[in-house]
């Protein structure tokens, strides 16, 4: 093995210890927070920044925001969001940003609107202004993020650190999950998503997570195992992360797991050589097997209750009539709101609380795109525009970043069922606008 392959193995294990540490002494888990952002900032301050450590401290804060949430060690729910944001600004002084982004200062403007229509209510109480905060919060993290990856070079050794930096977390996110509970099989008895294997959080985002995981380790195995030792530790971690990410329950996160490997897969025999692509037929037919068998043990391991919840069952076998847990009606609630007011919308925030008199209780939104139109009007389908079609024209500019579709989708995909509560979309929607110089790796500066 070599120096980085050593220095991967023992960040590994610094994160098991880290997960054995907080889950048997949880105060300290503010402490690991603080200490992220602390040394975060230092590091990239005596780097001057100049290998994009900005992207890697960013990645490393995404990767454990739900290990933080779930141990107690966000200051407040907008914790990793805020820190992130703040990332980009000290990128911008010590790195600047691209002259040609003016697309998301437009997309800035855009947002305001709806800001101004809640900040102008007349019942302006704590509540609105806690809305306001909590569904601006991630639109501004992404704004911020895209800003500083707009069209930023970097090569395909520095974008390998980022997945890697999103994934050490992840590590400690997986002992912490067996620690809190390590038989399955005692814990499940219905197919409504399990808190109980979600380490006591929220399934959906812990599910999120998980799926980010499923392709950072699979990716790490076909692209960057070399040694057979390093073969066998990121083929336990995919398996363990696959694993893990199906018994919460929450479909969400595993399928958007999966498409991104699909879609890096299919990148890859694109951008790939006769034999690289006789190679990669063996690794898709390699990872069929893998993935039939982690599903055939997450079966059993729920006595066929994982099944029923993915072909939309309750455990007595019945098709249940909502597919999305309640999420259709939400939307249908904020197409409504769209259709009334279709130029301004109601107002950033706001929706909660329309959805009181619609649906009789305070839901919040699991769908960015709808909450947009109801919340933003046609400000909102400018945004989403802006959304969708910049980061394709960029990438018909630059073909190199492999990793293009697979960062698209699970921002796409996200979004959709988790609307943007964590940091994780944000961050990598912005990386869709990398500009990506694949150079050999042994050439390039290494962080592991």
């Amino acid at each position: 093995m070599n120096k980085s392959e050593i220095n991967y193995i023992n960040l590994a294990l610094i994160h098991v210890g880290i997960a054995l540490t907080l889950f048997y002494i949880p105060f300290l888990s503010k402490i690991y927070a603080l200490l992220i952002a602390v040394f975060g900032v230092t590091y990239i301050i005596n780097k001057n920044n100049k290998n994009n450590e900005v992207l890697y401290v960013s990645a490393y804060l995404v990767g454990a925001e739900v290990f933080l949430r779930m141990t107690g060690g966000n200051l407040n729910n907008e914790y990793v969001k805020t820190v992130v944001s703040l990332l980009m600004l000290l990128g911008f002084v010590l790195s600047g940003f691209s002259k040609s982004s003016i697309v998301y200062w437009l997309y800035f403007l855009l947002l305001l609107p709806a800001v101004l229509i809640t900040m102008s209510n007349q019942e302006m109480n704590l509540e609105i202004r806690k809305a306001i905060t909590f569904n601006i919060s991630g639109p501004v993290c992404l704004g911020l993020c895209a800003l500083y990856c707009f069209k930023r070079q970097i090569t395909f050794s520095q974008l390998q650190n980022i997945v890697v930096f999103f994934g050490l977390p992840i590590i400690a996110t997986l002992v912490y999950l067996i620690l809190y509970n390590p038989s399955v099989r005692d814990v499940v008895t219905g197919t409504q998503s399990n808190f109980a294997t979600s380490g006591g959080f929220g399934p959906n985002q812990v599910s999120t997570i998980l799926g980010l995981g499923m392709f950072v380790f699979f990716c790490q195995l076909v692209f960057m195992s070399k040694s057979k030792v390093i073969t066998a530790l990121n083929g336990f971690l995919f398996v363990l992360t696959s694993y893990r990410a199906i018994v919460t329950f929450s479909r969400g996160g595993v399928i958007t797991g999966f498409a991104m490997i699909v879609f890096v897969l299919i990148a890859a025999y694109l951008f790939s050589n006769p034999s690289g692509k006789r190679k990669l037929k063996w690794v898709v037919v390699l990872s069929g097997v893998l993935a039939l068998s982690i599903w055939s043990y997450s079966v059993i391991q729920t006595s066929g209750l994982i099944t029923k919840r993915y072909a939309n069952q309750d455990a007595a076998g019945r098709v249940k009539e909502d597919r999305l847990g309640g999420r259709e009606q939400v939307m249908g609630t904020e197409l409504e709101l769209f259709k009334e007011n279709p130029i301004m919308g109601v107002g950033i925030g706001l929706g909660k609380f329309y959805r009181v008199q619609m649906l009789g209780q305070e839901v919040a939104s699991h769908n960015e795109i709808t909450r947009l139109l109801a919340e933003h009007g046609m400000f909102g389908v400018l945004i989403l525009l802006i959304l969708f079609i910049t980061p394709i024209i960029l990438f018909l500019n630059n073909y190199q970043n492999i990793y293009f579709f697979s960062f698209y989708v699970f921002w796409l995909l996200t979004i959709n069922h988790a609307a943007m509560r964590i940091a994780a979309p944000a961050f990598v929607y912005a990386l869709t606008l990398l500009n990506v110089r694949i150079k050999p790796i042994e050439k390039t500066n290494k962080i592991i």
